[in-house]
């Protein structure tokens, strides 16, 4: 059964587009709340009134400060009929963080929780307005809780909207383009603060769509989400993926195994997003073997082997597809396909998606690689328009079209791409280059390794030496000795560890969304290294 494409090009089509031809279709579960199409787009449009009111149109920014909750959908689904980028900001964030996103959108408006884990964000935004002027944002909309002089909370927001004739908000909803700004998402880099990466309606839904196709959605299907919107793998790959297929999307509000469990085997997900320390939380905890998941199909991921073998078990998702890609890529540029033989979902991340160009350069000289040779990825096609307000930044990222992922890889014989690592991770020891993958890959294969990170730590002698931090399994010994023999029979002697780090599975420094800090793990055993 294939899905057609949606005729819609901004995402406040799409939904009306399934409001009028799927209205009685499950389109979102949140907590205790369900809505279908046309429900979901009764409450998207009394939003969007209420923020015409305000004054928000075509252009202005809307700053969105909220968990995996319905509102996160609504307000999102709101701006875009009305052309307002969303300026989507990390519930971990700090109050220098809140202000630095506020002040550097310029949202005219703010959507926020006023608390959420234990972040006070009403606490927050005070200490962001001391501390920083934000002339521009004339209209904060509390979600929750008691809202503060100055502000608005859901009812007198929403009250606001009574007055706006639905022509009104039809009227602004034509005037928004595919190429208009969907999305501002910031992520973090290599410069001191983060970017914002601008993302347009066109290319999100038009490369959704096609993430959805490799993973061969239908509106049968049934994402769980529990990784942050906020985030582009949320934001940018899973609702668009599932919402251009007519599928129905299930929020976790917040990863927790036990609770994760439940929700998916009671909603009968069968489309799993997530990373591997997601997988193995919920393969170990104990209600895992009662638990029935056998709707689960298909999703994405990334990781080595290892890694998305361990998910595919914990979940029995046997067509879970492995991926690559960046926030400036509209997250995926690469995709397995589900019907791909297993050993290529596990070793490769696929063929470049449609409308997607990937290639390797010299990270030098930027001259194109041949086939099979290790350099730095480079894409064409969906990129970002731009970092907003940043031109210095598009000046060092492109090169005459071409996106500089920062990433090594290359490109098989048969086109799929494979993930090397992150350039500014190669450990230069001694003159020669290691790519970190390449170690962890071997490492990964002794049968007492559950986890492995490679970094490179200074050395005064070699300039770097090749560390790991390993997590051993229950009962294994942590024998360096042994693990570097292991390593010799298998590498170069130049790539095998010189330093063993052995950690608990909980002492790993990781992002706010998951991803080991290898940063924060450097610096770790750097520490380590002088004490």
């Amino acid at each position: 059964m294939t899905t057609p494409r949606p005729q819609s090009r901004t995402l406040g089509d799409l939904l009306d587009e399934l409001a009028a031809t799927t209205p009685q279709a499950p389109a979102l579960v949140s907590g205790t709340e369900r809505y279908n199409f046309a429900e979901l787009k009764a409450r998207t449009d009394a939003f969007a009134r209420a923020l015409l009111a305000l004054g928000i149109g075509r252009g202005d920014r809307v700053a969105l400060l909220c968990s995996n909750r319905s509102e996160w959908v609504v307000a999102a689904c709101a701006a875009a009929k009305l052309g307002a980028p969303v300026a989507a900001i990390s519930t971990f964030s700090s109050p220098p963080e809140l202000a630095y996103a506020l002040k550097h959108s310029g949202a005219k408006a703010l959507v926020m929780l006023s608390r959420f884990r234990d972040r006070n964000f009403l606490q927050a935004l005070s200490e962001s307005r001391r501390s920083a002027a934000l002339p521009d944002l004339a209209s904060v909309v509390v979600l929750d809780g008691e809202a503060p002089p100055g502000s608005f909370g859901p009812a007198a927001f929403l009250a606001r909207g009574n007055g706006v004739e639905g022509a009104a908000l039809a009227r602004a909803q034509a005037e928004v383009t595919p190429e208009d700004i969907c999305f501002i998402l910031y992520t973090s880099g290599s410069t001191a603060a983060p970017k914002g990466v601008t993302l347009a309606h066109g290319p999100l839904l038009a490369n959704g769509f096609d993430i959805g196709e490799r993973q061969h959605l239908t509106a049968e299907d049934r994402l769980w989400l529990a990784v942050p919107l906020f985030w582009s793998f949320g934001s940018a790959n899973a609702m668009p993926a599932i919402m251009t297929h007519g599928g129905c999307m299930v929020l976790q509000e917040a990863f927790e195994p036990g609770t994760a469990l439940a929700l998916i085997e009671r909603e009968r997900c069968s489309v799993y997003y997530g990373m591997a320390n997601m997988a193995r939380a919920l393969l170990e905890h104990p209600d895992h073997p009662g638990r029935r998941l056998g709707a689960m199909r298909t999703g994405l991921t990334i990781g080595p082997p290892e890694d998305v073998t361990l998910t595919i078990e914990a979940l029995g998702a046997d067509e879970l597809c492995t991926v690559y890609g960046s926030t400036e890529t509209y997250g995926n540029c690469a995709v397995t396909d589900a019907h791909d033989p297993l050993p290529l979902r596990l070793n490769t991340q696929g063929q470049p998606l449609p409308g997607m160009t990937i290639r390797t350069v010299d990270p030098e000289t930027r001259t194109p690689l041949p086939t099979g040779e290790i350099g730095e990825l480079a894409v064409r096609g969906y990129t970002t328009p731009g970092y907003f307000r940043a031109p210095e930044l598009d000046a060092q990222a492109f090169d005459d079209g071409w996106f500089l992922t920062g990433d090594l890889g290359s490109i098989e014989p048969d086109g799929r791409v494979r993930f090397r690592g992150r350039l500014k991770e190669m450990i230069k020891t001694g003159g020669a280059n290691v790519a970190p993958l390449e170690v962890e890959h071997v490492l990964l294969q002794h049968p007492d390794i559950v986890q492995a990170y490679v970094i490179g730590v200074p050395d005064r002698l070699k300039g770097e030496i090749v560390a790991a931090a390993i997590e051993m399994r229950i009962g294994a010994a942590a024998d360096a000795a042994a693990i570097a023999a292991f390593c010799r029979e298998r590498l170069a002697s130049y790539k095998v560890p010189t330093r063993f780090a052995f950690r608990a599975a909980g002492e790993f420094p990781r992002t706010s969304t998951g991803k080991i800090h290898k940063p924060g793990l450097r610096q770790e055993l750097a520490a380590d290294s002088k004490s």
